[in-house]
């Protein structure tokens, strides 16, 4: 990518830290690279939230929709595939279906299949609003990785799935 500055803010920590515990200078690069990491994904949720905002959702209702939206006709998930696939608890799932439902994005009804069980299906508005809202964030997103060029891409994701899959549960 070009124009990377040749020093940020995390280098500073990062020198910050080899000059006070010098016994530490070897791992100052993991730690450079880690505050990387977090100080961009905070980045990106906040651009990710103003992206949504304007469709009435935040990132966790965001998350519902898509994952609703992806599963394909006819749109529709019980508590159990959602909760599973985002990785929240069922009083978390169930603070967001309430508010996805009572803005009229999402409906529950019964499962035919199991008596016991829902299904959590998007609504044409719904599906309006993710649609809308998925578009707004892939904007956002390639803007940012807009001065990389195709192979650099192609490694950055390469470098984040290794670190992902040596860091996953």
């Amino acid at each position: 990518m070009t124009g990377t500055p040749a020093h940020d803010p995390v280098d500073a920590i990062a020198e910050q830290w080899r000059r006070e515990r010098p016994e530490l200078a070897e791992h100052t690069e993991a730690m450079a690279a880690y505050g990387r990491i977090y100080r961009l994904a905070k980045a990106m949720g906040d651009k990710m939230e103003d992206a949504y905002a304007p469709y009435g959702i935040g990132r966790g209702e965001f998350d519902v929709l898509a994952t609703l939206r992806r599963a394909g006709e006819p749109f529709s998930l019980s508590p159990r595939e959602l909760t599973a696939t985002l990785m929240l608890t069922t009083g978390g799932m169930t603070g967001r279906l309430d508010k996805l439902e009572r803005a009229g994005l999402v409906t529950r009804s019964p499962d035919p299949n199991d008596r016991r069980g829902l299904r959590i299906t998007l609504t044409a508005k719904g599906r309006e609003v993710i649609d809308g809202a998925v578009e707004a964030g892939m904007l956002v997103q390639r803007g940012t990785v807009a001065g990389f060029t195709t192979d650099e891409l192609d490694t950055l994701n390469d470098l984040l799935r290794r670190l992902l899959a040596a860091n996953s549960a």
